[in-house]
């Protein structure tokens, strides 16, 4: 068993968070959640400041609440050269790339803090190789092998995750860190995918990063069962793992396509204006504009799949989401795909929370493959 971490230090530079409340209930929740004890420490100068994260850096690693785009390494220059830190920017910001940053958790509201906490958390109770399947900083996913005195020599199926944000840069794979944690405690090794979104390197590259990071799976080392692979999307993920499975050959396709809480028709999605217009930004105009693009990338567009697949949604979801998750799941059983459909009480994060019951579905749906009952 993993010992629980240390306590967890959060620093924030002069006039950040003074004032906010809000700030620091969100930060005690979070560390409530994992068990975790830690403080919140809000400077008022620049002595106090760089003092703050001397002592923070004295327990480890620590987040950094930034207001400016000043680089980490410049406002941690008088620490030692192998101090890191999560920085945290609640509005918008481009990625730090100072050494000194193991994560940029950004743009995500004082909610990032949350984000944050739990990523610190993970990376101590359940840390994961990265594995760069190309030259891009976002061309690269965390791989995770269950414990083999617990779950034996192997091989072990694989479940491979790919995450949503409605293909924009600020969400990544972090959010599904606590879903590839539990899946690993359960015997699958897991491969959490990033990739280039569209937002700053256009739709095509995000599609081939899917394929090259599914792709890069057969020259994995390790005990793995590639037979037993099941690919798993929450939200825009749910498109990408769709048109991913849609596009494999036959033979090369995952035992079981899970959309949690998927964008499975980007034609209604578009229409209805889901996150301000977020489909025709990622694939760089309307369906009207580009047709093609559209009947290639939306899942209900590409059916049938040939493939088994699942379709998880939560009733409190968006209801224009909920909606294209139940036509999709009726069309791909028209069109002759293997349909499972779990449908829970919950919201668009409950497909991903390990403590959730739709989740606990979810589990059980994998099992075969787990068991090896199942083969692709």
């Amino acid at each position: 068993m993993t010992p629980a971490p240390p306590g967890l230090v959060a620093v924030a530079a002069p006039g950040v968070l003074a004032g906010s409340r809000t700030a620091r209930e969100v930060f005690d929740t979070a560390l409530r959640s994992r068990r975790l004890h830690g403080s919140l420490v809000l400077t008022a100068d620049a002595d106090e400041f760089r003092a703050a994260c001397a002592t923070a850096a004295a327990t480890g690693e620590f987040l950094l609440v930034t207001g400016d785009d000043t680089p980490a390494d410049e406002l941690l220059a008088h620490l030692p050269d192998d101090a890191t830190v999560v920085r945290v920017d609640l509005d918008a910001r481009d990625v730090d790339p100072s050494h000194r940053v193991r994560r940029h958790i950004r743009w995500r509201g004082t909610a990032g803090l949350r984000f944050a906490v739990d990523d610190w958390y993970f990376q101590r109770t359940s840390p994961a190789t990265r594995v760069d399947y190309g030259p891009d900083p976002d061309q690269h996913a965390h791989l995770r092998l269950p414990d083999p005195d617990v779950h034996g020599p192997g091989p072990h199926p694989l479940a491979v995750l790919v995450h949503g944000g409605y293909w924009r840069s600020r969400w990544e794979a972090d959010t599904l860190h606590a879903a590839a944690t539990d899946l690993t405690t359960r015997g699958f090794a897991t491969w959490n995918l990033e990739y280039r979104r569209p937002d700053r390197h256009g739709w095509d590259a995000t599609t081939a990063d899917v394929a090259a990071g599914y792709a890069a799976l057969a020259d994995l080392p390790g005990p793995l069962d590639r037979a037993r692979l099941v690919t798993l999307g929450h939200s825009a993920g749910g498109q990408l793992v769709g048109r991913l499975t849609a596009d494999l050959p036959a033979a090369g396709k995952p035992a079981l396509t899970v959309s949690l809480a998927g964008c499975l028709d980007l034609h209604s999605i578009h229409a209805r204006a889901l996150s301000e217009h977020a489909v025709a930004g990622a694939l760089g105009g309307t369906p009207a504009q580009l047709p093609d693009v559209y009947a290639a990338s939306s899942p209900l567009a590409r059916l049938p799949l040939g493939a088994p697949v699942a379709v998880v949604c939560c009733r409190g979801d968006d209801p224009d989401l909920l909606d294209a998750s139940r036509r999709f799941a009726a069309a791909a059983r028209s069109a002759g795909d293997e349909v499972h459909v779990v449908e829970d009480e919950g919201d668009h994060f409950s497909v991903v929370d390990p403590s959730s019951t739709v989740w606990a579905a979810v589990v059980d749906l994998l099992d075969p493959l787990r068991r090896g009952d199942v083969q692709g």
